[in-house]
């Protein structure tokens, strides 16, 4: 008899032990018993026969997690504290029984893609550099050196993922790459029905798939011969993993690189201070559009103001496409009593709920509660509700009531549910049967707007002043990011309200000497300089919560030398999805000072958010 350490695929319990009569290779998937039922775990390794009784394993299944991939799944589990099981539940395994597609020595490709003088050289320097970063302007042509790129691969016979911040931006890259390379492409996201999801997988599988794409998700598929990761956007916080484990897609991909002896290319009109700092970087400056951009400031808080309506109506009299930001999806934000000041909060969470006109409905964006739209004040009861800041669906509804024969799409997560839904909103806008795009960040994810000659953007102050050491550079990046949809076939104006026209206007052209000011800022203090984690806390009753923070705080105590206890308290939002939520911040020089001051003094309640991206 043989005797097996087993971690349970997304479970957050240690491995247990269990028997079988033949020999088991690690990484190997079987069917085992856990609290009488049936569950898939993964061979960790072979063991001496326990003490205790065990249990025989059921089954050995089709699939199999290579070397490297159980490789991958201990750094994730060490780096970002979490089990075996939960770093597993991330990876798609082998299949033993998929046949390999025969393929040539060197794929034979035929190239259609012409690089500039400049491009060439950024590519040149790319190849130079296991990791490095393409720091190219909007329009500046990075997609073609991505794509010039993943041809030389294929040549190589090697394959490529190529990563993308959010699912909303496949659609137009799909078509991108498909019209290059065809049935060498697959796409890999959430969306996918079933079928398209099997039919994608079995190309991955087979080896006949050269180029993965897709968001997060597309980096723990079952690929060999991986010589090439490319992270599109990647300061886009959309690779942050917000549930356990809380891990950074783009952190895992240079680990990845390593693991396989793949070049990473991280790529960005507005990279984050982290990659700008740690790795080589080429700056690919202008771009293909010749059309100038001009701003105007508007120092009003966050409101359809006369210039911005003036502005739309004339854009639209000229048969010309408008695109408006807000950083707020639903109709306004929170519901306000005027008598006493009192927000109507989510019954489960310490946060206002939004306005949701066309549901008629009260919603928390935290747990999805719902509830009807009050009509008088639950302190008060008064009947003076008022709503504060302004909505992408009450943004629309307003500016359809002043512009009446204007044609106005929804583009946020509320609008668009669906991968059919985005496609068709696309294609909408570009064919020029909708005038103006009203939308969150969606709007800013590297979408392709043709025909845009003005781009408002509202509620910059806001993201200014938010709570975050990393607050001027999101605010500055989504600046960008949006104007830059703008002006891609004629001059555009760019409409911008704020009380900070001094720290945008310096800037807004100048993102590396931004970059440049901002390690000041930051040094001796937050990353790329330090590192930071945030230790998290949830439970019904408050009191152990708060008792679980106490205990973990006190035993920190004992690593000062080394790690600083920041600070330790209510989370700012205190209560989510009826849980009372504590947390403690640490910082030190190195992560390995703080994975061990952690795994000597972790608690059970413990949730570990390894280099934290949100402080909300």
């Amino acid at each position: 008899m043989h005797y097996y350490n087993i971690s349970i695929i997304g479970s957050p319990l240690e491995p247990f032990t269990y028997h079988f009569d033949t020999v088991l290779k690690v990484g190997q998937q079987v069917e085992v018993v856990v609290h009488s039922r049936k569950a898939f775990g993964v061979v960790l390794s072979q063991t001496q026969q326990p003490a205790f009784k065990t249990s025989e394993i059921l089954e050995v299944t089709a699939f199999i997690y290579s070397k490297k991939q159980m490789e991958l799944v201990k750094f994730i589990s060490s780096y970002y504290i979490c089990s075996f099981g939960d770093a597993l539940a991330l990876l798609v395994p082998f299949n033993n029984t998929t046949q390999e597609a025969k393929r040539s020595e060197r794929d034979e490709y035929s190239s259609k893609i012409k690089l500039s003088q400049k491009q060439n050289e950024a590519l040149l320097f790319l190849q130079k550099h296991k990791v490095s970063l393409l720091f190219g302007d909007t329009g500046s042509g990075k997609t073609e050196i991505y794509m010039k790129y993943f041809e030389q691969m294929i040549a190589l016979s090697k394959r490529s993922i190529f990563l993308m911040p959010e699912i909303s931006l496949t659609p137009q890259m799909s078509k991108r790459l498909e019209e290059h390379f065809g049935e060498s492409v697959v796409m890999w996201h959430s969306k996918l029905t079933p079928k398209k999801k099997k039919e994608a997988m079995a190309k991955i599988q087979s080896g006949e798939a050269k180029i993965i794409a897709g968001p997060r998700s597309a980096l723990f598929l079952p690929i060999e011969d991986l010589g090439l990761i490319v992270v599109d956007e990647e300061h886009d916080d959309s690779y942050k993993s917000s549930s356990r484990p809380r891990y950074n897609a783009r952190d895992i991909a240079i680990y990845m690189g390593k693991l396989y002896n793949a070049a990473v290319v991280l790529g960005s009109a507005t990279p984050s201070l982290n990659a700008y700092v740690k790795f080589p970087h080429i700056r690919l400056r202008g771009g293909h559009f010749v059309s100038k951009k001009s701003f105007i400031y508007e120092k009003n808080i966050e409101s359809l103001s006369s210039l911005i309506i003036n502005n739309l109506q004339e854009t639209v009299q000229k048969r010309e496409q408008a695109i408006v930001f807000l950083p707020t999806r639903a109709n306004f934000k929170y519901l306000i009593c005027q008598d006493c000041g009192h927000t109507i909060k989510c019954a489960f969470c310490s946060v206002g709920m939004s306005v949701h006109q066309h549901s008629r409905a009260l919603k928390c964006h935290y747990c999805n509660f719902t509830q009807a739209i009050p009509q008088v004040c639950p302190e008060c009861h008064s009947t003076h509700l008022t709503s504060s800041r302004l909505g992408t669906a009450e943004a629309v509804q307003n500016i359809q009531e002043l512009l009446p024969n204007a044609v106005i799409q929804q583009f946020d997560r509320d609008a668009i549910t669906t991968a059919n839904k985005l496609k068709k909103a696309l294609k909408k806008f570009n064919d020029k049967e909708s005038d103006i795009l009203v939308g969150t960040q969606m709007l800013s994810k590297g979408h392709d707007y043709h025909g845009v000659t003005l781009a408002v953007v509202l509620g910059m102050d806001n993201m200014l002043n938010m709570s975050d050491y990393r607050a001027r550079e999101k605010a500055l990046s989504t600046l960008i990011q949006v104007s830059g949809r703008s002006g891609r076939a004629k001059d555009a104006k760019v409409i911008v309200q704020t009380f900070n026209e001094d720290f945008f206007s310096t800037y807004i052209d100048k993102y590396e000497e931004f970059l440049e000011s901002e390690k000041v800022f930051r040094e001796e203090l937050y990353p790329p300089y330090k590192k930071l984690c945030r230790i998290l806390f949830s439970d019904k009753n408050g009191a152990k919560a708060r008792d679980a923070m106490g205990q973990m705080q006190e035993r920190l105590t004992a690593f000062n030398k080394s790690v600083e206890i920041v600070g330790a308290g209510k989370c700012a939002i205190e209560r989510v999805a009826n849980k009372y939520r504590f947390e403690i911040l640490l910082r030190a020089d190195k992560s390995t000072d703080l994975i061990k001051a952690i795994k000597a003094t972790k608690v059970s309640m413990a949730e570990i958010d390894m280099d934290p991206l949100e402080f909300a």
